[in-house]
């Protein structure tokens, strides 16, 4: 999808959280609806603690011209002691048309590895890995890098959660067990155009752009005792194209390693990126 796809396919990326507290209540609906509405801002709160999780994602999506996509990986996070995240993504498919070898990028510090088949292809790189400073990059020549980047940071859990604090319908549904811990499912939509105003303004013009054509989204998520996600489900649709992202939550707060790749495997990004 010329839309939808990009903005909900990489990272992630760790999405949503509520808690499951207050909303098993038996008070009448009104009450039920209040309790998780104030679960979904409780979580927001929660989530800006967390430092460090690991994500699985699955994007399924369809346009009516360019036909079926699919984007399916993983990212590791962490904020502290410096922002870096590994993200890999074994599955790439583009109207139909499969990426070879996936993608992989990790960002340590203000550098940022890449290691693509077809990047490596598109630019005559002689390593698997290419690397560019982040502060470095130029906006003609290094486009694919810096978007592939931007996607990524889009989806970090504090600031993703915030858009679900813009729902006016969202609801407990019951409880399950996933990946071993029992949760409360919630279901709700949020309106694409008030959630905007509640996430960081820098990300903003991305998130309006990339849904500029979907009203509402539709989410599930099942959220633990201690306020946080570990799983989400994000919906919607646009004039005839679909997406459809799942995402599973583990290892909130639990150390993690994320290393840059041996050197002697890593080359500097080609000046001829943006002249292919």
């Amino acid at each position: 999808m010329r839309r939808l796809a990009p903005a909900l396919a990489l990272g992630a990326a760790a999405l949503v959280a509520v808690t499951g507290c207050g909303a098993q209540s038996t008070g009448s609906l009104g009450n039920i609806k209040l309790a998780a509405a104030e679960a979904v801002q409780q979580s927001a709160q929660r989530a800006g603690e967390v430092t460090s999780y690991t994500t699985d994602l699955v994007l399924d999506a369809t346009d009516g011209e360019k036909g079926a996509s699919k984007v399916q990986g993983s990212v590791l996070y962490q904020s502290k002691p410096q922002l870096a995240t590994d993200i890999k993504l074994d599955t790439i498919t583009f109207g139909g048309q499969n990426v070879p070898g996936g993608a992989r990028a990790i960002l340590t510090g203000d550098t940022v590895y890449v290691k693509s088949e077809l990047i490596n292809k598109f630019a005559g790189a002689a390593k698997p890995w290419i690397k560019a400073s982040l502060g470095e990059l130029d906006a003609q020549e290094q486009e694919q890098i810096k978007g592939f980047m931007a996607q990524v940071q889009q989806f970090d859990l504090a600031g993703t959660v915030k858009l679900l604090t813009a729902s006016k319908d969202v609801k407990a549904v019951g409880t399950e067990t996933v990946g071993g811990v029992e949760t409360t499912h919630y279901s709700g939509t949020f309106p694409v155009a008030e959630a905007a105003q509640v996430i960081d303004p820098a990300r903003r013009e991305r998130l309006q752009e990339e849904l500029s054509h979907v009203k509402d989204v539709k989410f599930d998520l099942w959220s633990d005792a201690e306020n946080l996600p570990r799983k989400v489900t994000l919906s919607g649709s646009e004039q005839g194209d679909t997406f459809n992202l799942t995402a599973l939550f583990r290892g909130f707060n639990e150390p993690v390693e994320i290393v840059a790749p041996p050197a002697d495997q890593v080359g500097d990004l080609p000046k001829n990126l943006g002249e292919n």
